[in-house]
């Protein structure tokens, strides 16, 4: 069985009309529709924000559900330059950006597990890549030309590349630079993909962390952010995810 997660609404719910024999489960205060997507059991859950919430949802979804593979779809803020709205970066190493226990360990470091980030193992990050080119492809049947005309969605592309994860909306300019700073290696930042990563880790199971970029992690975010939401991210994640499945199905 397979998990799928979304910090937000908006990201999962074109999805819950695709899932067959479905039904609905609350725990935790969440609400979990588990069924039938091409041919694979899933689980799909709406997790909240922060770092918290994802890794509380991932590891219900680990102990009660019994996934043996989580995906999280959602959106995040650009930090490399030449990010445009309406990439889509695919997790490869997941940092939290926020973590910082020094002097007793090395900035960014997780206690005890003595590592600075989680690595998404190469056939799901191989699969998510394919799945999200596939998607590309299709891109017209689920997102009108008006609406890439609003965000000045051209010829998006897709990169493998490292994702850090803090509880911020970041927002500022100095904020992002701080970050590029310290992990100078890091695509954009998002708010759960580290942490269902370390929770993934723990219980050995892989995880893939796809992010759509939604704006440019500065001053203009939270004024682009709720429109770009409702009307592109809901969609990506829609079709990168069918496209992933279509995808494993036709793989086993």
């Amino acid at each position: 069985m397979i998990g799928i997660m979304g910090a937000m609404p908006e990201e999962i719910r074109h999805l819950i009309p695709h899932i067959q024999q479905v039904s609905r489960k609350e725990s935790g205060m969440r609400e979990y529709f588990q069924g039938i997507l091409h041919d694979t059991p899933v689980v799909l859950v709406f997790s909240r924000m922060g770092k918290v919430a994802a890794a509380t949802t991932a590891t219900n979804l680990i102990l009660e559900f019994g996934v043996e593979e989580i995906i999280f779809t959602g959106v995040a803020g650009a930090l490399h330059p030449e990010l445009r709205i309406g990439d889509v970066v695919v997790g490869q190493h997941l940092y939290q950006h926020d973590m910082d226990a020094s002097p007793i360990m090395p900035r960014f470091e997780i206690p005890l597990l003595e590592r600075q980030y989680f690595e998404t193992p190469r056939l799901q990050t191989d699969r998510a890549m394919a799945a999200v080119r596939r998607f590309f492809e299709k891109m017209d049947a689920y997102i009108s030309e008006a609406e890439k005309t609003q965000f000045n969605i051209q010829a998006p592309a897709v990169v493998l590349g490292d994702i850090a994860s803090g509880d911020v909306f970041v927002s500022a300019h100095a904020h992002k630079e701080a970050i590029s700073e310290g992990l100078p290696g890091v695509q954009c930042v998002e708010m759960e993909g580290a942490a269902v990563a370390q929770v993934c880790y723990e219980f050995e199971i892989p995880c893939t962390v796809i992010r759509t970029i939604s704006d440019a992690a500065n001053e203009s975010s939270e004024v682009d952010f709720p429109r770009f939401i409702e009307t592109i991210a809901s969609n990506y994640s829609e079709g990168i995810v069918l496209e992933w499945f279509r995808q494993r199905k036709d793989l086993i």
